[in-house]
């Protein structure tokens, strides 16, 4: 009743001559996901402090032009190093460990020190994804280019029209002259827009890039040009630069057709990444597959009636924050699942400099279980204001970091901070518990844990256990040397032993 009573006051007071959807106030979106884009992988600057926080090797004009034209981002985080659980928490708000979706394997035992929790495939259909959400206040919904979520058509989570449940792999990643879609899924989406604009419907349009990196995943002719203007050099990987001009290319395209349509005032335009590149990520460390900032901190642009054009944000933003700003934008927020995590980016679009976003829980959990590109294995991360925490869960180690002094993460604080590590340590452990994420296992006649951070292995009084050799119920100095620094801080009389007592769980 709502949605229809609404319907027919936009058609009654909208005049012909009127912008699409604009009598109403109510915003279009467009969101345009790049495929392992580090955080110094465009010609922009994020963060002005820090030079190599903008590439010498990419040239990226219309990314250019969002920043001026909007907001630039410096502390965007993607929720995974990966791009499946990524999309996962991109298309609907709940974070890869409460989908499950870690990864983008199927887990288990892969033959190494720990195994690996199982993963959900498929996005489940019992969640809602952001375009059924819009679906309820009347907009039109589009998805085309990568989906890689499962092999269910995007048309039963919402979208009204997509290219499919495409992957990485298939006939959809043409050679040239549309090489990895950038321009096919681009003029789908622009035709998409035309239709609905001709039709006064708001539209939400995600568009989702496939990743390249070689020679044959750009056009000829921007490869040349790329190579012209000694472009990709530093990189060692003129591919990678032709495909993210490419890529730049498309951009400008959207934003064209948004001028020539009159509605730019009214759209906001989102542009973000899956993970970090495998490459080099400027001055952070690590990539992709991993949870060292260089495998998630990476671009993000806003630009939108409530964004201020030209200016820079510092605020802590993470993936999970994009529904719920959608959401908001839209004005559906009390449609929002109790289970989204994230919370909207209103008070910052409107206020760069000071704007808070306001979410459910302290602090923003990472949660990759699995062995991939980085030796660390299974970790998990918490990131709470200037701090970041990572857990180790083969050798049960805790790094902790302080990204405002030390953002290339040189310096672990997790000796000298042990109050930080307990306090942040709790944090994630009850995070984990109270959304029953799926935990790696030891060897010992285990089984994957299948429930909330229940894997004892990873608590103090296990780990005690396992090393209390003559089971006597203390840990003698002999017995304890091999623990971090993070175990020792729990002997509170100092006495050098530590006592079932003192690794309760508190």
């Amino acid at each position: 009743m709502k949605r229809t009573l609404c319907s027919l006051l936009v058609f009654f007071f909208a005049s012909p001559l009127c912008d699409a959807n604009e009598s109403s106030g109510t915003p279009n979106f467009v969101f345009i996901q790049g495929e392992g884009q580090g955080w110094a992988s465009t010609s922009v600057q994020l963060d002005p402090n820090e030079p190599e926080s903008k590439s010498r090797s990419f040239s990226t004009p219309n990314l250019e032009r969002l920043a001026r034209e909007g907001i630039r981002f410096s502390n965007y985080y993607a929720p995974s190093p990966r791009c499946t659980p990524s999309r996962a928490t991109y298309f609907t708000g709940l974070s890869p460990a409460r989908l499950r979706m870690t990864f983008t394997g199927a887990g288990g035992d892969t033959g190494k020190a720990l195994i690996e929790p199982r993963v959900v495939s498929e996005l489940p259909q019992d969640v809602t994804t952001i375009a059924e959400l819009l679906k309820t206040a009347g907009y039109a919904n589009a998805h085309f280019g990568k989906w890689h979520v499962g092999k269910v058509d995007p048309q039963v989570h919402g979208f009204d029209e997509s290219d499919g449940a495409t992957s990485n792999g298939g006939p959809e990643n043409s050679r040239n002259p549309n090489p990895k879609q950038a321009y096919g899924m681009t003029e789908r989406g622009i035709s998409f827009i035309k239709r609905n604009v001709a039709a006064r419907k708001p539209f939400y349009l995600q568009l989702s890039h496939y990743g390249g990196r070689s020679q044959d995943d750009a056009k000829p002719e921007t490869f040349d040009k790329t190579l012209r203007l000694g472009l990709g050099r530093d990189e060692r990987n003129i591919g990678a630069a032709a495909v993210a001009f490419d890529m730049d290319i498309t951009i400008g395209m959207l934003l064209e057709t948004l001028d020539e349509l009159n509605i730019a005032d009214n759209t906001y335009v989102i542009y973000t990444a899956d993970h970090g590149t495998p490459g080099r990520n400027g001055p952070l460390q690590g990539g992709k597959g991993g949870l060292w900032d260089g495998g998630i901190r990476i671009p993000l642009f806003i630009r939108g009636p409530l964004a201020k054009a030209g200016s820079h944000s510092t605020a802590l933003v993470t993936g999970a924050d994009l529904v719920p700003t959608v959401a908001d934008l839209a004005g559906i927020s009390e449609r929002l699942s109790d289970q989204v995590e994230g919370g909207s980016l209103r008070q910052v679009l409107a206020d760069p400099a000071s704007g808070k976003v306001a979410r459910s829980r302290d602090g923003i959990v990472f949660h990759f279980p699995h062995y991939d590109k980085d030796p660390l294995g299974p970790v998990s991360a918490i990131l709470s204001g200037q701090y970041k925490l990572v857990r180790i869960y083969e050798d049960q180690r805790y790094l902790l970091f302080d990204l405002a002094r030390d953002p290339r993460e040189r310096n672990d604080l997790s000796g000298s901070h042990v109050d930080k590590v307990r306090e942040l340590s709790a944090q994630l452990t009850s995070y984990l518990d109270s959304i029953d994420a799926g935990m790696p296992a030891r060897r010992s006649g285990e089984t994957p844990s299948s429930n909330a951070g229940r894997d004892a292995n990873s608590r103090p009084a296990a780990i005690m256990h396992r090393l209390d050799e003559n089971n006597d119920g203390q840990l003698t100095k002999d017995e304890i040397e091999r623990l971090p620094a993070l175990l020792r801080s729990f002997d509170k009389n100092n006495d050098g032993t530590l006592s079932r007592d003192e690794t309760r769980e508190r």
